[in-house]
């Protein structure tokens, strides 16, 4: 099934007087009719108009609603993304009410005001826009090349396919990052990719448990090794037998427990507290911090033989803010998944929103864009999410015109895809439901010709068809 037209409005009236005004009232759209049901069947086959008006009084039953409604719910069975508005006469705003319990986007009254139906009309064609976009951005979100990783952002799709490369092998990785940033989903991915899948993924913060539990945590005990310990524990080095070993905050490991840390690096054997026996342990290692491990080596808080004994490879994860379109994508993510659980009715991010989203720093950085949406997807009042439910300020203090919304929304787009198709403009065109032609001509009418001209265009072995080009 063909997607619906965005700049196409269909309107099914039988006074050819009003199906002029209505083509006169809306010069940026390509306006359709069609005086009865049987032709705006034929012409949503051939067009697929986004959204329409429609005459609950259309023949054979024009003194009633039946064909009016009959038409709607046509409208709707081959095109439920549709926006239809339905047009009553003086007082019958009880059909209208109907008429939206079936389905319908709005309605206005007869005799017609152009001006309101046109001020309807934009508003159902926005509406349509920002669901697409949603959709459509969504659909993109999930195909960076770690399934558990949402990024549109160069960055972070390069240290994708490292991790990949790294999953294969079983050498100790060290990733360096801000608090918030994603470490330990980069971690289990590691783990994940790994031949090491089927055994278990055991992680522990080392900066979250008090000094005098955590060598007990880490390396297990024997029964009566303190007071309490009334049976054997095995800590969590052991519990990772055949997996992965996440440590945390690696920067926080106390010195006394560097040491221990380093044996079993070098040796692969581990002694409980309160034990003297040499337990081998098969266990890859994977680390985490977001200090400067190199200046705690200088400074002596850290031992400089494990620091190189855990950095045989280091990834370094940019902050969100440094993650071209990575804070709407995952923000829609987020609060697509929110609005499942819950159980609320939102369907997606206010252009006001999205514009907020994008000039935020984000400090806290993913972990504090999830809280965000958490509550905007809690307390939206209606069915878009706005800035004041994420409490962050307009990005603008100007009011953002449906133009400038529409560009901004159209690069984001437009970046994601060519991103997510390796360059390949002819990719990028099926994934936005576009053709080459029409991409080329968005890219430069958008201004960002620099992307084609950065090496992301390799379909020179693709020419444009003569199909594509009329």
């Amino acid at each position: 099934m063909t997607a619906p037209d965005r700049d196409k409005l269909l309107v099914v009236e039988d006074d050819d007087g009003l199906c002029r005004q209505y083509r006169w009232a809306f010069p940026g759209r390509t306006v359709l009719t069609a005086n009865s049901r049987a032709e705006a069947m034929e012409v949503l086959e051939r067009e697929r108009p986004a959204v329409a008006v429609i005459d609950l009084g259309l023949p054979p039953d024009p003194d009633g609603v039946t064909e009016g409604f009959a038409t709607l719910h046509d409208l709707l069975a081959i095109c439920p993304d549709m926006k239809v508005i339905v047009a009553t006469g003086n007082g019958a705003k009880r059909n209208a009410i109907h008429a939206i319990g079936h389905g319908a986007h709005d309605f206005y009254e007869k005799p017609v005001d152009i001006d309101v139906l046109r001020l309807i009309v934009e508003r159902a064609f926005r509406l349509f826009d920002l669901e697409a976009e949603n959709r459509a951005l969504g659909a993109i979100a999930g195909s960076s090349p770690i399934k558990s990783v949402i990024t549109a952002a160069d960055s972070m799709l390069k240290i994708c396919r490292d991790i990949e490369k790294l999953a294969q092998t079983d050498v100790p990785v060290l990733l360096l990052g801000d608090s918030g940033t994603g470490k330990e989903v980069l971690a289990r991915a590691l783990h994940d990719l790994s031949p090491r899948a089927g055994g278990p993924f055991i992680a522990i913060n080392c900066g979250a448990i008090p000094e005098h539990l955590l060598e007990s945590e880490l390396f297990g005990h024997e029964r009566g090794a303190f007071t309490g310990a009334v049976r054997q524990t095995l800590g969590r080095v052991e519990l990772a037998q055949k997996g992965t070993l996440f440590l945390d905050e690696i920067g926080d490991l106390p010195m006394s427990l560097q040491v221990k840390l380093l044996r079993f690096l070098q040796e692969h054997v581990i002694e409980r507290v309160g034990g003297r026996k040499s337990i081998p342990v098969d266990a890859r290692i994977v680390s985490a911090t977001n200090q400067n491990l190199e200046q705690r080596v200088e400074t002596q808080q850290f031992r400089m033989d494990l620091f190189y004994r855990l950095n045989i490879v280091s990834v370094r994860i940019p902050p969100l803010r440094e993650r071209p379109g990575d804070a709407v994508l995952l923000g829609r993510y987020f609060l697509a998944r929110f609005a499942r659980e819950s159980g609320r009715r939102v369907i997606g991010l206010s252009e006001e929103a999205v514009a907020a989203l994008a000039a935020h720093p984000w400090p806290g950085n993913i972990r504090e864009l999830e809280n965000r949406i958490r509550r905007g997807a809690i307390m939206a009042e209606g069915r878009f999410v706005e800035p004041a439910d994420l409490e962050l300020a307009p990005a603008d203090a100007a009011v953002i015109d449906l133009r400038t919304a529409r560009q901004r929304a159209e690069r984001e787009a437009i970046h994601i895809a060519i991103a997510h198709s390796q360059g390949s403009i002819a990719t990028a065109a099926r994934r936005l439901g576009v053709s080459r032609p029409t991409l080329y001509a968005l890219i430069e009418s958008l201004g960002i010709a620099d992307l084609v001209k950065a090496g992301y265009s390799n379909d020179q072995s693709e020419p444009i068809t003569e199909s594509e080009a009329q």
